[in-house]
Formats: structure tokens, C-alpha cells, sequence
């Protein structure tokens, strides 16, 4: 890879970083874990540049870094603990409120939080990318690459357990613009 291509590809990675962090947020659920999830999949995908295939979508490859090293990283916390399970309740707060419609902004984004970290691992996955993150199920699919179908079930799966938990409708759960 020439130098050239290889600059391209570092800007094009540092323009990914906000929706890195996002998806890593969705993922992780607190700040802190997020970013050092997106520095870790930076550094790998900077360590293993040669195994990018110009021409494909730098983001998918970035996105599915940035999944393997939380799954890795999960399973690595099992067997450290010995528990198999990872404590969600650990999330720092960025939310600064004020008054009342900020409380119940608060709490809705507390309840919202807390219902998705209940979802499986699997439908997690989906809902951030396709809901937090805004990309079409068949942008998801290629990203973790899985079949369509399996994105679109997982989606709707995800979204009724969330009306579930949440005891709503899901109507702030809609499908992106196809």
C-alpha cells in the first residue's frame, strides 16, 4: 500500500471517530469503555492496514474491529471473574438536566439505557447500528456480516423486547429511511 492510500485511509478513520464512538457507546454503554474500545480498534486496524481491501467499505471494517475487540474483551472479563457476567449498572452519566422536563428526559434515557443493556448480545448489536448509528439494514448486514434477514429479525426482536421493557408502543424505535 503506498503512501498515498495509506494517508487516505488515516483521514478517512479519523472522519469515522464520531460514529465509532457511538456504536462502541451502544455497545459498551459507558463513555470511557466506548472510547477505549474505538482506541484499541484504531490501533489494530492501524497494526493490520494490509489486510484493508482498498475499494471496500472502510467503515464496516472498522465497525466489526470495534465489535470482535468487546467480544473479546467480554469473554476475557468472564474468565478473569470467573462470574461469566459483566455488571451494566456501571455507566457514568453525561446527562446534565434542568427542571422538570430534564428529570423526565433523565429518567427516560435511564429506562432506555437500561432495557437495551437487558437485550442478548446479538440484538444489541443490531439496534445500535442500525437505530443509534443510522445505517440501512443492508449497510448493517455487510458490516457485521450476517444475512439481511437476519439483521431484520434481530431489529424487530430487539424492538419488542424494548416495548416490552419500556411497556410503550416503540414508536422512537422506527426503521431508518430504505
Amino acid at each position: 500500500m503506498n503512501d498515498e492510500t495509506l494517508a487516505q485511509l488515516r483521514a478517512e478513520m479519523v472522519a469515522l471517530l464520531p460514529r465509532l464512538r457511538r456504536f462502541a457507546r451502544g455497545l459498551a454503554g459507558a463513555p470511557d469503555q466506548a472510547d477505549d474500545l474505538v482506541q484499541a480498534a484504531c490501533e489494530r486496524a492501524l497494526r493490520r492496514i494490509d489486510q484493508y481491501q482498498p475499494g471496500t467499505r472502510l467503515d464496516s471494517w472498522m465497525f466489526r474491529i470495534v465489535q470482535t475487540i468487546y467480544l473479546d474483551d467480554r469473554r476475557a472479563a468472564k474468565v478473569r471473574t470467573g462470574e461469566g457476567r459483566i455488571d451494566a449498572s456501571l455507566v457514568e452519566e453525561e446527562l446534565a438536566f434542568d427542571g422538570g422536563r430534564g428529570l423526565e428526559a433523565h429518567m427516560t434515557y435511564e429506562a432506555v439505557r437500561a432495557a437495551i443493556a437487558k437485550l442478548p448480545e446479538e440484538q444489541r448489536v443490531v439496534l445500535t447500528i442500525v437505530c443509534v448509528e443510522g445505517q440501512s439494514y443492508k449497510e448493517a448486514a455487510a458490516a457485521l456480516e450476517i444475512p439481511i434477514g437476519t439483521v431484520m429479525s434481530r431489529l424487530a426482536r430487539a424492538r419488542a423486547a424494548l416495548a416490552r421493557m419500556l411497556g410503550e408502543s416503540g414508536h422512537a424505535l422506527a426503521s431508518p429511511a430504505e
